[in-house]
C-alpha cells in the first residue's frame, strides 16, 4: 500500500479480508448455510458492534479469483471510509468492474481524485494521530504528505488550552521549515472546518518547500505575542516531545 494511505488509515480505519476465501457456484449450491455463514466471518461482528464499514476490491489471487478488504471505523465514520477507500481503489493498476481498467490513456494508474476537495497544511494540533486530526477525519480528510513549508516561517506555542496549539508566522527573514501536513479535505464540508478555528488562527495560503502554495493554518502576528518561540524545534511534533 502508499505510505501516505497507510499512514491517514492509521488514525481512522482497520481493515479485515472482506471475505476468507471465494466459492464457486457449484459449491454454494451444495452447501448455502455453511459456507455462506463461512463468507461472513471477517464481517458480521460490524453490525453487531455499530460499526462502519466499506468494501473494496484489492486485485486478484494467483489463481486469477478477486479478493478484496473491508475497512471498519466507528459508527458515522461513513465519509472518512468512503475517502479512504476511494484513494485506495483509484490507486491500484488493477480493474474495476468486469473489464474497465483503472488506468489513464498513458497506461498509468489513476490518481487519487482531487476534484471538489481542497488541500489543506496543517501544522499542529491537527497533524495525524493528535486530538484534533479527527475533525478532519470525521469529514472525510485524508492524508496526502507529511512535508515542510518553505524556509519563511516561525512557530510558537500560543498560550492557552488545552488543546495546546502552535501558531505559523510568515516572516521575511529569519525564518526555517516548519514541518506539515497537507490534507485532502472535500469541499462541502471545508467551509464548517474552518468555521471551528479560533483566534488569532485562520487559513491563508502556506508556500511548500516543493514552492508549492496551498492552503493552511496561519497566525496573526499579534496573537504570538507573549507566546514562547519554539521555531528551532522546526515542527510542532518535536516542540511535544521536548515537554
Amino acid at each position: 500500500m502508499p505510505t501516505s494511505w497507510t499512514a491517514a488509515t492509521a488514525s481512522a480505519a482497520r481493515s479485515t479480508p472482506t471475505a476468507g476465501t471465494i466459492y464457486q457456484i457449484a459449491e454454494l449450491l451444495e452447501d448455502p448455510i455453511r459456507l455462506n455463514s463461512n463468507l461472513g466471518r471477517y464481517t458480521n461482528f460490524l453490525n453487531q458492534l455499530d460499526l462502519a464499514a466499506v468494501a473494496v476490491p484489492a486485485g486478484f489471487r494467483k489463481d486469477d479469483m478477486p479478493l478484496g478488504i473491508t475497512l471498519a471505523g466507528m459508527a458515522r465514520s461513513e465519509h472518512t471510509l468512503l475517502a479512504l477507500a476511494s484513494r485506495f481503489h483509484g490507486g491500484q493498476a488493477a480493474p474495476r468492474g468486469a473489464r474497465l481498467p483503472m488506468l489513464s490513456s498513458a497506461g498509468e494508474a489513476v490518481p487519487f481524485p482531487t476534484s471538489n476537495r481542497i488541500e489543506v497544511a496543517v501544522c499542529g494540533t491537527h497533524l495525524s494521530g493528535l486530538p484534533l486530526d479527527i475533525q478532519l477525519t470525521e469529514r472525510g480528510a485524508v492524508l496526502l504528505a507529511k512535508t515542510h513549508t518553505a524556509a519563511s516561517y516561525r512557530l510558537y506555542a500560543l498560550p492557552g488550552g488545552p488543546p495546546f496549539r502552535p501558531g505559523m508566522v510568515k516572516v521575511t527573514e529569519g525564518g526555517e521549515a516548519i514541518e506539515v501536513e497537507v490534507w485532502s479535505v472535500p469541499a462541502e464540508y471545508f467551509g464548517s472546518f474552518v468555521a471551528g478555528i479560533p483566534s488569532p488562527l485562520g487559513i491563508g495560503k502556506v508556500l511548500l518547500a516543493e514552492g508549492r502554495l496551498v492552503s493552511g493554518f496561519v497566525c496573526e502576528s499579534l496573537g504570538v505575542q507573549g507566546a514562547q518561540d519554539i521555531t528551532a524545534l522546526k515542527g510542532w511534533r518535536a516542540y511535544l516531545a521536548s515537554l
